[in-house]
């Protein structure tokens, strides 16, 4: 079993969580990434396992992170997203907020699924390990989820 260190775990993992808590329409992305972060120091020592192993557990320490900040918000997570700028980012021509603003459209479910699947690049078992679902269940609502995201991509490319 592999001995981690919270820096180690940080730059393996902190990006991707980033943009998960973007994905999911946090309004301080970085600020929640922080406090994951601050768990995964407390933990670090008791931790073995290898890579895939790391990112589960950071992954699920962030899952419950995020619900326990819409707990706490007493708000609709939808709401959060509603924040997303109308303008475009100068650094990213009509990419990031139109993928938000798109991911945002999507039910919590699917949306989770996704951006564990493809931003945090979680494989299926882990996904549904995190989310407390059977594997078939996060292969559906992947692929109703990708498929109503690129329907929203399209409508929001057609002029």
């Amino acid at each position: 079993m592999v001995r981690w260190t919270a820096t180690e775990a940080y730059e393996q993992c902190a990006p991707a969580v980033r943009g998960f808590f973007r994905g999911r329409g946090a309004r301080e992305p970085d600020d929640l990434t922080g406090d994951v972060f601050v768990s995964v120091t407390r933990g670090i020592g008791s931790f073995r396992g290898d890579a895939a192993a790391l990112r589960r557990w950071v992954f699920t320490i962030a899952h419950h992170r995020l619900v326990d900040e819409y707990r706490r918000s007493e708000r609709d997570p939808h709401v959060w997203v509603a924040d997303v700028p109308d303008s475009q980012r100068a650094d990213a021509p009509g990419g990031d907020d139109v993928l938000l603003r798109a991911l945002a459209e999507l039910g919590d479910d699917q949306r989770d699924v996704v951006v564990l699947r493809f931003v945090a690049d979680l494989p299926i078992a882990d996904v549904a390990r995190i989310l407390g679902k059977r594997a078939g269940a996060v292969k559906m609502l992947q692929a109703r989820g990708l498929a109503r995201l690129s329907e929203l991509l399209q409508e929001q490319s057609t002029p």
